[in-house]
């Protein structure tokens, strides 16, 4: 007679248990709030300087008499009140245009050299003096730019004039010191330098040595290892590191102020004085301005707030677009 040997038969599979869930210290908890408090403060600071500017923005904007972005006129105080910001745009987007192109090379240049050429010796120190030059106030900047950079421009400006004049830019209508947008941009370009410099120095010195050991190993120059290994992977640095730079420049004060020769003129000379910035034209008027010209100030500071924000918005959006080479899987 047949006979049936009866097992266990393992239960049938239920829903999958919950993991449980990591256990906290008090200590964790305590840093996770500050973070977020930190991160929740911060945007509340912004939403008031951005609510602040608006309000004082419109009360001024509501009574000015001529348009506000296209008038080449600076009179609040006026009756009427006349005022707009077409100079102050014009100059602040052309000297920071000077500032970028003449630092952005010279600082990625910079950083090759102290990251991948100069011996350790040299490479260490001159990182060193470099960073200092971050830490030196704007006044000095500016100081030495008016007593010491202004003279010494007049022989670049006749050589620009009379071998460049074509170019209409560098064409000088007028006579005058070199209290122009031209040298506004050569002293913001050197004070960028130092920024630009080192956050792409940080970001060549990340680039995997594998990627560069292997394009050696195939025989490639130095030079040939760095277009192909280190500027790939340091693009998105490079840009941002540059964004950073050009944050700066939009928003100096003191040295523009000690150094340019403002004027209301709008003129595509780049070698006769004049012109303005919103910082610059800030800090020259707050004190001997009542209060509606404070209010017209202020609205050319949201101006000015805005093109901040949005720069480092870009820069923000740069970083995450590329992440890939932001460093993290190095």
């Amino acid at each position: 007679m047949a006979t049936t040997v009866q097992t266990d038969a393992p239960p049938p599979p239920g829903p999958a248990a919950a993991a449980p869930k990591p256990k906290t210290s008090p200590g964790d908890r305590v840093f996770l709030g500050l973070s977020r408090g930190s991160g929740i403060a911060l945007l509340m600071i912004m939403a008031a300087i951005a609510g602040f500017l608006g309000y004082r923005a419109v009360l001024a904007i509501s009574k000015d008499q001529g348009n506000f972005l296209t008038t080449f006129e600076w009179n609040p105080a006026g009756d009427p009140p006349v005022f707009g910001i077409a100079v102050l745009a014009f100059g602040t987007i052309v000297s920071s245009v000077i500032a970028m192109a003449i630092a952005v090379p010279v600082a990625v240049g910079i950083a090759l050299f102290i990251s991948h050429y100069a011996p350790r010796r040299l490479a260490a120190p001159l990182a060193y003096v470099v960073d200092l030059l971050a830490a030196v106030p704007s006044i000095v900047y500016g100081l030495w730019g008016a007593i010491f950079l202004v003279p010494y421009l007049d022989g670049l400006n006749q050589w620009l004039d009379e071998y460049m004049g074509w170019t209409y830019i560098f064409d000088k209508a007028g006579d005058g010191p070199a209290r122009n947008l031209f040298t506004v941009g050569i002293l913001l370009a050197i004070m960028i330098l130092p920024i630009i410099t080192n956050v792409t120095r940080e970001v060549f010195l990340q680039v995997p040595k594998m990627h560069e050991e292997a394009a050696l190993a195939l025989g490639a120059t130095r030079w040939e290892v760095i277009r192909m290994s280190v500027l790939p992977f340091g693009r998105s640095g490079i840009i941002s590191a540059s964004m950073l730079g050009l944050g700066r420049a939009l928003g100096e004060t003191m040295a523009v102020a000690v150094v340019l020769s403002p004027s209301f003129l709008i003129s595509g000379h780049l070698l006769d004085p004049g012109g303005g910035t919103f910082a610059q034209n800030i800090a020259s008027k707050f004190n001997e301005a009542n209060e509606f010209g404070r209010d017209a100030l202020i609205a050319s500071g949201l101006v000015l707030f805005v093109i901040t924000l949005l720069v480092n918005g870009a820069a923000r959006w740069i970083i995450a677009r590329r992440k890939e080479y932001s460093g993290a899987n190095a």
